[in-house]
């Protein structure tokens, strides 16, 4: 299944609560749960003013489904092609 990476602008997101966090969550959570198994939300990496989401999906589509019914920004969704770290050079 396809791996993606969501570009999601969020100004003062690295602000957010725990209790903003978790309700953000909860939000997609359960769109998810309406667009069934097929989609799935791996983790997310908060910064100043934006959110780095990774998903698995068949597909683009359902990514943008998720941000529209969730009323999430997806300012980009990148396919990932390839998964290299620290140990690729080994």
């Amino acid at each position: 299944m396809p791996r993606y990476v969501i570009e999601r602008t969020l100004p003062g997101a690295g602000k957010l609560s725990e209790r903003d966090l978790k309700a953000l969550s909860i939000k997609s959570n359960g769109v998810l749960h309406e667009l069934g198994p097929e989609i799935n939300w791996v983790e997310s990496f908060v910064t100043d003013d934006k959110l780095y989401c990774v998903y698995v999906a068949p597909n683009d589509e359902m990514i943008r489904e998720h941000a529209k019914r969730g009323g999430f920004p997806a300012d980009s969704v990148a396919r990932v092609r390839a998964i290299i770290s620290p140990t690729t050079a080994e």
